[in-house]
């Protein structure tokens, strides 16, 4: 592949070493990607199964491109899974055709058929990704997003020697969306994964492994830039090198203030770019990757590797492991998060909202159904301010453009309709959650504050929510419940973090912040796909704008039909 040409085609070389620095033309170009949905053999752990793959390759092909360029993706469905593909992280400005949620602003593609995804790379830089967006198919169809920044605009931190992506993930003995189906049916969450990832690869710690572990070579006194991705499906990850320390520059796309850190810590759909100089006596270090779960839930513990090997050591030189914080570590979690700061320069700046026009105040819980054929006679639920989200038939943002009714009603409430002590004593009470495609209707250009209030209805726990079409600043966190008038008072305006994916703390909340200029239908919900399956989701409908240039763009014509 010519990173400066313009076309991309099934047969992507797969870079496994490391990604030097990209000259890019300086005028703005089109790139064009064919991704062919495959079913492939892929053998792990002493095992082989099919999974479904873009290009067959188990992480798929990175994308890259410059700030400022068109990128235009086709999509052509081999696979017997309808298929659609979220570029997690761009913005689409008025193009949510191009977003890539099913049913959200696509009907999926059906197999046989094909979507080309055409969208410009607007006012942003750095390292985002791509999965699938239907069913939990992510667990094998993923990959990087390379954004550079324009010509003659240098990164706001120490040039590195080269880079590196390192994505992370889970891998399930048997088929993912069986095991899913197996989980409905009996109304209770599916086997947990058998292991975790980095760059496809599990590691040696795990058997019929050697072979598959991922390896970097480095060279002594050289630094580098890893682009860390968790596309793990429903783990938090802690992240560590054995013996060095890392420097955190950029996180979701957005430049930070650097600080330095032994570990780091990165929730599912998040990005992380890290500064690593190679410093140390030249030996082979364990990269490894390990969960967070800091509520009373079972989670797979497996620890990934991967191997950081200084140039000229033999592979008979045993790696030394990573002292990772302990899987329960609260204090960590919420120290790391909250040394994340915006780089706020006069390149940079954060344009944090300072005027609310809107507030919203959504309670993240679970609940019970009643499901006579399910073991327990209840079925698993999750819920937005007690509404567990029904996905429709055909795509929202097609019945938003086009005015067909009967699919959606904008009727989402700002707030609970019964509040309560959230984070208190455990509760079982059964709250009625009702069910509904319920979105919330927001003016354009209004800037809105949604706090994320989790619950212990049934259990407290951590929660990853993206919002698709927005970055956002996270303004204010914390463990407990929100108190509307002691919390805003300690809020960070001047530079607090932007991303696009937040987690909202275990027993705690989280408030940000967001100019509602990007009209169309955006999906929001918890990036844990369990989570999503039961329903914690919704959508915003932001409104079109007065001028020419603040509607929604028309549907291309290859639009997927449902």
């Amino acid at each position: 592949m010519a990173i400066n040409g313009f076309l991309v085609s099934k047969t992507t070389l797969f870079l496994v070493g490391f990604i030097a620095f990209v000259t890019l033309p300086a005028e703005a170009a089109v790139r064009k990607y064919q991704f062919d949905i495959r079913v492939k053999n892929v053998s792990r752990l002493c095992h082989a199964k099919p999974i479904v793959t873009a290009n067959g390759r188990f992480p798929g092909p990175t994308i890259y491109a410059q700030e400022g360029d068109r990128v235009i993706v086709n999509v052509t469905n081999h696979a017997k899974y309808n298929m659609s593909i979220h570029w997690h992280g761009l913005k689409q400005y008025r193009n949510g055709w191009a977003d890539g949620p099913a049913y959200i602003t696509q009907c999926p593609i059906q197999t046989g058929n094909s979507y080309a995804y055409d969208f410009n790379v607007t006012g942003q830089r750095g390292t985002l990704w791509w999965h699938a967006h239907i069913l939990w198919l992510r667990a094998t169809v993923y990959g990087a997003i390379v954004i550079m920044p324009k010509p003659g605009t240098p990164f706001p931190f120490l040039k590195p020697n080269m880079e590196q992506i390192v994505v992370l993930g889970e891998w399930w003995h048997k088929d993912v969306e069986e095991i899913v189906k197996q989980g409905t049916n009996m109304g209770l969450p599916p086997n947990m994964s058998d292991a975790h990832t980095i760059n496809g690869k599990p590691g040696p710690l795990f058997p019929c492994s050697e072979k598959h572990t991922f390896a970097m070579e480095v060279e002594s006194g050289k630094t580098y830039l890893l682009r860390i991705v968790n596309a793990a499906l429903n783990d938090e990850l802690f992240f560590a090198i054995a013996g060095h320390s890392m420097t955190v520059v950029e996180v979701d796309a957005v430049y930070t203030k650097s600080f330095v850190t032994q570990a780091i810590l990165i929730a599912p759909g998040q990005t992380t770019n890290v500064l690593v100089r190679a410093d140390r006596s030249p030996g082979r270090y364990f990269m490894a990757a390990r969960p967070f779960m800091d509520a009373p839930l079972p989670v797979d513990k497996k620890t990934a590797t991967g191997i950081f090997q200084y140039k000229g050591i033999p592979n008979t030189v045993l790696p030394t492991l990573p002292q990772l914080p302990p899987p329960n570590d609260t204090d960590f979690a919420l120290g790391y998060n909250k040394n994340l700061k915006s780089l706020n320069s006069a390149n940079f700046p954060a344009n944090v909202p300072l005027k609310v026009d809107r507030k919203l105040f959504y309670m993240v819980s679970f609940g019970k159904d009643p499901c006579p054929t399910c073991v327990n006679g209840t079925r698993i639920l999750a819920s937005l301010n007690n509404i567990s989200f029904v996905m429709p038939k055909i795509g929202l943002l097609q019945a938003h453009y086009f005015n067909i009714s009967g699919v959606f009603t904008t009727d989402f409430p700002d707030k609970p309709l019964k509040p309560f002590n959230y984070t208190g004593a455990p509760l079982t009470a059964n709250l009625g959650t009702a069910h509904g495609t319920r979105l919330s209707k927001i003016a354009f250009n209004s800037t809105v504050e949604l706090v994320l209030q989790d619950t212990n209805l049934l259990t407290v726990e951590s929660h990853p929510f993206h919002l698709h079409g927005y970055n956002f600043f996270i303004v204010g966190t914390g463990i407990g419940n929100f108190d509307p008038v002691k919390d805003p008072a300690k809020y960070n305006l001047v530079d607090p973090v932007e991303r696009n994916t937040v987690g909202v703390p275990t027993g705690g909340w989280t408030a940000i912040r967001f100019r509602a200029d990007n009209p169309g239908v955006w999906f929001m919900h918890c990036h844990l796909e369990l989570h999503t399956g039961w329903g914690l989701k919704m959508a915003f409908v932001v409104e079109d704008g007065k001028g020419a240039d603040q509607s929604v763009l028309p549907p291309p014509k290859d639009l997927p039909l449902c």
